[in-house]
């Protein structure tokens, strides 16, 4: 599968197990937080990249302690509609200094990935993975933000 990031195609290689997937894999790998918080020691064995699915409703919180187990963070966005993603993606980056990869996997449209880069999330899993290249122009849709990001920690008045 084909994913943006970094505002590059790529081919992805993470799996993303289910709950009731038995066995773990060789490699990149990615768990819900229920499996995480059931498994969390047999896990951290795992031989390969660990990364964490988040959902809206999910509480951030409880996995503070351990992000710098995650290699990637994966937010599920069900719907366009559902922005509370956005402020994960953004409290991850700024006040939690999170540096790995943050992924927004769903319902993603491309007037939405200018703004969700500007939060912070630097990976992109579309459900019309089909589009990527037409996907990929939205990045350049603004050339400037006056309010502060992720990206960009001044406002645009203080910038030079």
């Amino acid at each position: 599968m084909q994913i943006i990031k970094d505002r590059e195609i790529i081919e992805d290689s993470w799996l993303h197990l289910d709950d009731e997937s038995a066995d773990l894999v060789v490699g990149g790998i990615t768990v819900t937080l229920a499996r995480w918080q059931a498994e969390h020691e047999l896990l951290l064995k795992h031989d390969g990249s660990l990364g964490l699915r988040l959902k809206g409703d999910d509480p951030l919180e409880e996995i503070v302690p351990d992000l710098d187990k995650f290699e990637l963070i994966v937010l599920d966005f069900p719907a366009f509609t559902d922005g509370r993603c956005y402020s994960f993606a953004r409290l991850l980056r700024d006040r939690y200094n999170y540096k790995g990869e943050i992924r927004a996997q769903g319902d993603i449209l491309y007037d939405q990935l200018f703004y969700m880069s500007q939060c912070g999330i630097n990976s992109f899993e579309m459900a019309n993975s089909h589009q990527l290249i037409e996907a990929m122009s939205a990045f350049d849709d603004f050339s400037e933000s006056y309010q502060t990001t992720a990206l960009k920690p001044d406002p645009l008045y203080r910038r030079r």
